[in-house]
């Protein structure tokens, strides 16, 4: 059986291997509108560290925005992979409650919102640089399944998601992922 936090440690690597390797395409536009690639990773990274300090009640350092990617983007994706990947398979991860910037709520509903996180915003970068070929199709999947079995309305405003794209249902599913999200992916 595949939990959670197998999910959130698999998309930390999914995630990690289209960062590994993204150099001067950072200042590119991402998919995300107002956003360079460096602002969305960095976002990403910031969020591993903040949710890191929440499960395991320490300090993140900074604020989600905060520059965290300084001179070593990767570098940074790496060490907040390491702190995140270890916070979630605490014993005591998926229990209580965890506070995030617009409240609180369930460890499992959090756990959730992270993994959207990571398998997304990996999805945007690899997509900005034509590296698509570094997702992982079931991932995608599992999360759009789960998205629309959410139902999503609440979530679709600006800064978070826009309005359902078409796109064919034989699409790749990095594709309808991101279409449902209403991002543009041609």
């Amino acid at each position: 059986m595949t939990t959670i936090v197998d999910r959130i440690e698999a998309a930390i690597a999914t995630t990690g291997t289209v960062v590994s390797d993204l150099g001067p395409a950072l200042d590119a536009p991402s998919l995300c509108p107002g956003w360079t690639l460096r602002d969305e990773l960095n976002h990403l990274v910031g969020g591993m560290r903040v949710f890191a300090a929440e499960l395991s009640g320490t300090d993140a350092g900074g604020e989600h925005e905060s520059d965290w990617l300084g001179h070593e983007p990767a570098a940074a994706y790496a060490a907040a992979a390491t702190l995140d990947g270890e916070a979630w398979r605490r014993p005591d991860a998926l229990s209580g409650t965890v506070r995030l910037g617009f409240g609180a709520m369930p460890a499992q509903m959090a756990a959730l919102i992270h993994l959207t996180e990571l398998v997304v915003h990996g999805a945007d970068l690899a997509v900005s640089t034509g590296r698509t070929d570094r997702l992982d199709a079931e991932q995608c999947a599992y999360l759009l399944a789960t998205m629309r079995e959410m139902g999503m309305e609440a979530f679709r405003r600006p800064g978070m998601f826009g309005a359902e794209l078409p796109c064919p249902e034989d699409a790749p599913a990095h594709e309808r992922l991101l279409a449902f999200l209403g991002r543009e992916v041609a």
